[in-house]
């Protein structure tokens, strides 16, 4: 009996001991309208190392956490993060009960900024310089601004174009090797499918890849960690296209270990905001995953777009004042329906072969096979000793008239007489055919036929002089990724990974429409017999629908990667050391012998090398639960581009002389601070990339010398700039504040200072001159003044306002006020060098180029500040076990009309030109703009079955 009661008294002791050292707390996640379970949600103490994942049942547990104040920070995708402090005591387990976590509705709102992301603005083959559309699965109240507010006007965060970031599916690089961008098209209208998302800003460290100075988004599509259930919307608005609809169905893993989503949509439009704009689009997903063991599973991905889209003109100040800024010339009535000349398609299939391994409970090897081809077009009017079809090509404008064809009333002055009587003609005549003539254009490409009195009776065939054509670009691309995470210990963590890329991209004219005609020359009409020819080895062809002219070639491109990184993580402080080498050859092959390059056009190039490396590091300092300081650096190399390789690859083999690799340096310092009333960050960042290399083409007037080709100082000329560098600057605020359980405020605030830090140098490639003396027409133009010009196309500052309203019965709305200013035009760089002084017609420069006159006519132009009011809310209901919801936002409430780009035209090459076109005040050539939605609204419904 002694040894019993002992017994007794020894488990009662021990469970007693045991409780208190068992300090703790334990609680379950539940979706808060159906009351289920939530697993794979992300339960951790913010500033710790301690973290779970929630399983099937959704529960989570602690034991062993120190007493004392702690902050429970939950997170899961398709939520919105949650933060509740807890009051830990020594040697007590704290039931937390259930948590429901909160809808995350920009998740909606990502739906809407896609019209954003998809605005083209160039004929490039990747999207626009915004970076809006790496924001989408940020939580941060700046980067949310930064996305849904100020993306409207092409706000870049910290001034960085799109090439500096890193886009990732399933571990794998989606950036084109061509430009350096991703193409957001390849995988439009997928939202649903797409919502697994981690981003990771600037050169804070990610676990896939080293990065860019930007940061790293993953879209991670793996079956299985999709939410089981369906899921249809619907939507309406008036941007880039006015209907859209998707469904989407995730199975979850089932007992035989297989798991599967599909989604499909269509966006469409007759006609979007901007005139002639027409859309269609088709989406198409699927992921297939099969468990292959406990340990083991192989997942296959499938996503496939197909999209078209009319493009908008960017305009003169004189177009848009006798027009609209919505105002197209880029379409004209055939048959009572707009045709618009400029289309962009993409058809790019992507498949995926994924492998997930893990090794044991410390350590993940997950691997990848992808393979992407298909197609980009785009198409334009072509045409041959005849008129330009654009409605305002110069010479139909009234400025031509008021400024270019006046008459010089002084050989060395500059001065001219205007032509006001047939300025006035030529302004009724474009207000009356402001648009493509479709009909004149088949005429022209057509005899006509009389009968027996001489009426005509009808139209023949003949020689086009006019055709519809589309340069294509057909990309072949295949790449293995693998990608190592492993804990080496309690305090340190390893991420590897490498990767090989191999492109195959074929870049060709093809002709589309005869435009009524019988066939097209595959010559270049301002030059003469074997100048003229396209392809020597076919000379003097005769073009029909389906065929390719005019220029045909491959870029071939190989690319190694391997990275490492090194986190250290422990109680007061995390710091990670990163490190990154590659290499990447590029190579032309010309498949045309071109008359003006014959000996420089067909076949291979030299293959050009380079091997970039970079480091990077950085730390978390964690002065209290609530109170974070990070620190990031980084100093890395990054190769020029395909596409600023070879300055003009449409005609030859040539390479940029002296070409390097960008060189950049990145830091930045953030204080971060996060308590369940207020979260707000301030982060300080400097970088400089230096060695950038640009390539633009134009047609330059009163440029070269008598002796530079053809006894003519006019060309059509490739630019390319060398030794440019870039200096961004600037500071990132962003507060979020509770006022109330209901109500919430916010504040973001972007200062910036992009600027360019250097005078680059300047060379430009004349074919004429190359047809003439057969030798290399590259001519140096020596430096441009650009230092401490600013950088273009974006606002440089950003403030935004905001006040949301969150009803306990599931609605909400909220009200953003944004004011951006300190946007500035792309300015010309040809027009900051000497040789701008200079008259090719005496050598010596123009007796009117006065330093005053010349600061007044190279004045940066910085666009008018604007302000936005932006309305967003949504409601949801659960009816019948089914979830039904709507979202709605009016962007531009105030319908401001406001500028979001612009360039300087180089066509006006010499002070002369340029200083009597813009004394007309009506320039020819003066700056063209895009110009951003006014009052645009996006509704959106939802059902999750």
């Amino acid at each position: 009996m002694k040894k019993f009661y002992f017994t007794i008294f020894f488990i009662v002791q021990t469970a007693i001991v045991t409780a208190q050292n068992n300090t703790g707390f334990f609680g379950k996640i539940i979706e808060p309208k159906t009351q289920k379970p939530l697993e794979f949600v992300v339960v951790s103490i913010q500033n710790t190392t301690l973290m779970q994942i929630t399983k099937t049942d959704g529960q989570f547990s602690f034991d062993d956490v120190p007493s004392g104040n702690i902050l429970l920070l939950v997170h899961s995708q398709g939520f919105k993060d949650a933060l509740y402090p807890i009051d830990i005591e020594q040697g007590q387990r704290l039931d937390l009960g259930t948590i429901s976590l909160e809808e995350d509705q920009t998740l909606e709102q990502q739906s809407s900024i896609i019209t954003l992301i998809e605005s083209d603005f160039s004929d490039e083959n990747s999207s626009s310089e915004s970076t809006s559309g790496l924001l989408q699965s940020s939580r941060d109240a700046f980067l949310q601004s930064a996305a849904f507010n100020w993306g409207q006007a092409r706000f870049r965060v910290r001034g960085l174009d799109s090439e500096y970031s890193t886009m990732m599916i399933n571990g794998v690089s989606m950036n084109k090797i061509y430009d350096g961008r991703p193409q957001w098209g390849e995988w439009g209208g997928l939202n649903d499918a797409l919502r697994n998302q981690e981003f990771t800003l600037g050169t804070a460290p990610s676990d896939y890849t080293f990065g860019g100075i930007l940061g790293t988004q993953q879209i991670n599509t793996r079956a299985s960690i999709y939410r089981p259930g369906s899921r249809i919307t619907f939507s309406g608005t008036n941007t880039n296209y006015s209907w859209r609809t998707m469904a989407t169905y995730a199975s979850g893993m089932n007992a035989n270990g297989w798991a599967f989503v599909v989604s499909a949509g269509k966006r469409w439009a007759q006609e979007g905001y901007f005139e002639g704009t027409n859309y269609d689009a088709n989406s198409f997903f699927i992921s297939l995953e099969k468990k292959l063991s406990q340990n083991q599973s192989l997942n296959l991905t499938g996503i496939y777009t197909p999209n078209s889209r009319a493009k908008n003109s960017p305009n003169t100040a004189e177009v848009t004042e006798l027009t609209t800024v919505k105002y197209n010339s880029y379409w004209g009535f055939q048959d009572g329906k707009k045709r618009n000349a400029r289309m962009k398609t993409i058809e790019m299939p992507t498949i995926m072969l994924n492998h997930y391994f893990k090794i044991n409970d410390k350590t993940n090897l997950n691997s990848s096979a992808t393979y992407q081809f298909g197609k980009i077009t785009n198409s334009n009017i072509d045409y041959q000793n005849a008129n330009s079809p654009d409605p305002t090509y110069y010479r139909k404008m009234s400025s031509y008239y008021s400024s270019l064809y006046a008459k010089d009333s002084g050989e060395f002055s500059g001065a001219f007489i205007p032509d006001y009587e047939n300025a006035e003609k030529s302004k009724i005549s474009f207000l009356a055919n402001s648009q493509i003539d479709w009909n004149a254009i088949y005429k022209a490409n057509q005899t006509p036929v009389l009968d027996s009195n001489g009426i005509i009776s009808g139209y023949e065939p003949k020689k086009s002089k006019y055709v519809l054509y589309e340069d294509q670009v057909e990309d072949q691309t295949a790449a293995i990724n693998t990608n190592l995470t492993s804990q080496l210990s309690e305090n340190i963590f390893l991420n590897a990974g490498a990767s090989f890329k191999k492109l195959k991209s074929h870049y060709s004219q093809h002709l589309l429409d005869l435009l009524g005609g019988l066939y097209f020359d595959d010559i270049d009409p301002f030059y003469k017999g074997r100048l003229s020819q396209s392809d020597l080895n076919n000379p003097d062809r005769q073009v029909v629908v389906g065929d390719t002219y005019g220029y045909n070639y491959n870029y071939l491109a190989t690319i190694i990667e391997a990275f490492t990184q090194f986190k250290f993580t422990y109680n007061k402080v995390d710091f990670y050391l990163g490190q990154q080498f590659s290499t990447r050859d590029y190579q032309r092959e010309g498949l045309y012998r071109n008359g003006i390059y014959e000996n420089n056009s067909f076949g291979k190039s030299e293959k050009v090398t380079f091997e970039n490396f970079g480091f990077k590091a950085g730390l978390n300092l964690k002065i209290s639960g609530k109170q974070l300081v990070t620190f990031n650096a980084a100093h890395l190399t990054k190769a020029p581009s395909l596409r600023n390789t070879f300055p003009n690859s449409r005609l030859n083999n040539l390479i940029i002389d002296g070409l390097e690799s960008e060189n950049i340096n990145s830091i930045d310092l953030s204080y971060v601070y996060r308590s369940p009333k207020l979260k707000g960050r301030l982060t300080t960042y400097y970088s400089l990339i230096k060695n950038v290399t640009q390539i633009s083409f134009f047609y330059a007037e009163g440029i070269f010398d008598d002796g530079a080709g053809y006894l003519n100082t006019d060309a059509f000329v490739s630019q390319t700039l060398t030794k440019l560098n870039k200096k961004n600057i600037g500071a990132e605020l962003s507060l979020e504040y509770q006022l109330s359980s209901t109500f919430k405020t916010t504040f973001s605030g972007a200062f910036g200072d992009y600027t360019y830090a250097s005078n680059p140098q300047v060379s430009l490639t004349n074919d004429a001159k190359a047809s003439v003396e057969n030798t290399n027409p590259v001519f140096d133009f020596g430096a441009a003044a650009l230092k401490n010009y600013k950088q273009a196309g974006m606002p440089q500052r950003a403030y935004s306002v905001g006040l949301e309203y969150r009803d306990p019965s599931y609605w909400w709305i909220s009200a953003n006020i944004n004011y951006l200013t300190n946007n500035y035009i792309d300015v010309s760089a040809i027009s900051r060098t000497k040789i701008f002084y200079k008259n090719p017609a005496s050598g010596f420069n123009f007796p009117e180029a006065t330093e005053e006159r010349a600061a007044e006519l190279l004045k940066q132009e910085k666009f008018d500040p604007l302000m936005l009011l932006n309305l967003v809310g949504g409601k949801s209901w659960r009816i019948h076990g089914k979830n039904f919801g709507v979202f709605a936002s009016v962007n531009n409430v105030l319908d401001v009309t406001y500028k979001t780009g612009g360039y300087e035209q180089a066509r006006n090459a010499n002070f002369r030109k340029m200083n009597q076109d813009f004394s007309s005040g009506t320039p020819s050539f003066g700056n063209k703009y895009f110009y951003g939605y006014g009052r645009t609204y996006f509704v959106n419904l939802y059902i999750n079955l």
